[in-house]
C-alpha cells in the first residue's frame, strides 16, 4: 500500500508540473531581444557602443566626412526613422541606403551587414535596441514606420 500511494504521489507530481509547464508562455519578441542582444554585442557594439552610447562627438564629422557612429539609445536619432530605412541601412550600409534614397552628398561610415546577418539577425538586432527605448520612443518611431508603410502603400 505504501508503494502504490508513493506512487500515485509521484503521478500527482508529474501532472502537476506538466500542467505548470503548459501555463507557461513563450515569448517571441522577448525571445528575438535576447537574440539581437547577443548578436549586438558581437556586430554592432565595437562601433555603437556596448551600451547603444555611440562614439564620442557624433555629431561632428570625421575627416574623411563621415559622421562617428551615433547612438541607439533614446539620446541619438535612431528612434526619428522608420523600420525599412533602419534595416536597409543595416542590411546594404549607409552609403548605399542614402544613395537609394536620392541622397549622393553624404558620406557614411557604416559597413553593410547583409552578406553577414540574416535578415532574422537583422530584425533580432531592432528588436533588442527598441526594447531600450521608453515608450515615448517607442511610439514615436512605430508611428514613423507606419506612415511610411501608408506611403509606400499609396506609391503604389
Amino acid at each position: 500500500m505504501k508503494i502504490f500511494l508513493a506512487f500515485a504521489a509521484l503521478i500527482g507530481l508529474g501532472v502537476a508540473l506538466l500542467l505548470s509547464m503548459s501555463s507557461m508562455k513563450f515569448d517571441p519578441i522577448a525571445e528575438s531581444q535576447v537574440r539581437g542582444q547577443v548578436i549586438y554585442a558581437n556586430s554592432c557594439a565595437s562601433c555603437h557602443g556596448v551600451n547603444l552610447e555611440g562614439q564620442e562627438n557624433w555629431r561632428v564629422p570625421n575627416e574623411d566626412g563621415s559622421l562617428p557612429a551615433p547612438p541607439h539609445s533614446i539620446e541619438g536619432h535612431t528612434w526619428h526613422h522608420d523600420d525599412g530605412m533602419l534595416i536597409n541601412y543595416t542590411k546594404v550600409g549607409g552609403q548605399q541606403a542614402m544613395a537609394d534614397l536620392g541622397i549622393t552628398d553624404f558620406t557614411s561610415g557604416m559597413p553593410a551587414f547583409g552578406d553577414v546577418l540574416t535578415d532574422e539577425q537583422i530584425n533580432d538586432v531592432w528588436a533588442y535596441i527598441k526594447s531600450t527605448w521608453t515608450d515615448r520612443e517607442r511610439a514615436a518611431q512605430a508611428e514613423r514606420t507606419a506612415l511610411q508603410a501608408e506611403a509606400d502603400a499609396d506609391d503604389s
